[in-house]
């Protein structure tokens, strides 16, 4: 075998090499960017979950605190809000824009079931009644499922970014459609500092 030929084997070979390299860094962004938004769909069932329980609460309550109109109008607010950031999200899991508002929007929710939790202690029948403590363990579970679907999305969301931010994959990664870093999805800290009693 003549040397040339050894050379263009051998050029060949760095060429297949490099394709499949190429191949293997774009299957790997996809499968991290498809992590992520699955670990989105999780959340988006657990905050919908949320939001289906709280017309119920507020209507329980609603027979008990008929006079605390201005604060059950303030849940029903916040839970709309949530809703529409929520819908704006599932768009475009990762979005850093989405997912800002979407944080924002549950953090403002929180701050007002808070309010409501923090008013129905005052009124012991609301606090006995069976469906109140009903709804209040499955807002509880609900919240708890929250906090775990957000830990793992995040978690795969810093996955992406970080093995996308590095090299060699950053020089594919837009080329391949991955340019934009995904966002996070964070809480405000001040209104899940202390996380509403919901024990009755």
């Amino acid at each position: 075998m003549s040397t040339g030929v050894i050379v263009l084997i051998v050029l060949a070979a760095i060429v297949v090499l490099g394709f499949m390299y190429v191949i293997g860094v774009f299957n790997r962004l996809v499968a991290l960017r498809n992590r992520y938004q699955n670990g989105f769909a999780q959340i988006e069932v657990q905050l919908k979950r949320r939001h289906d329980l709280i017309p119920n609460l507020v209507e329980t309550v609603k027979g008990y605190m008929a006079h605390e109109r201005e604060t059950l109008e303030a849940v029903i607010q916040a839970r709309n809000q949530a809703v529409g950031g929520l819908e704006q999200a599932s768009g475009n899991p990762g979005d850093p824009e989405a997912m800002k508002k979407l944080g924002g929007a549950e953090s403002a929710l929180a701050g007002a079931m808070g309010r409501l939790l923090a008013l129905s202690e005052a009124y012991p029948d609301l606090k006995a009644s069976q469906n109140m403590q009903q709804l209040t363990e499955e807002l509880t579970s609900t919240e708890n499922k929250v906090s775990f679907s957000r830990q793992a999305f995040n978690d795969a969301v810093t996955e992406y970014n970080t093995y996308k931010q590095g090299f060699p994959p950053v020089i594919f990664a837009g080329m391949f459609g991955h340019g934009q870093d995904a966002g996070l999805l964070e809480f405000d800290s001040e209104a899940i500092a202390e996380p509403p009693k919901v024990e009755f």
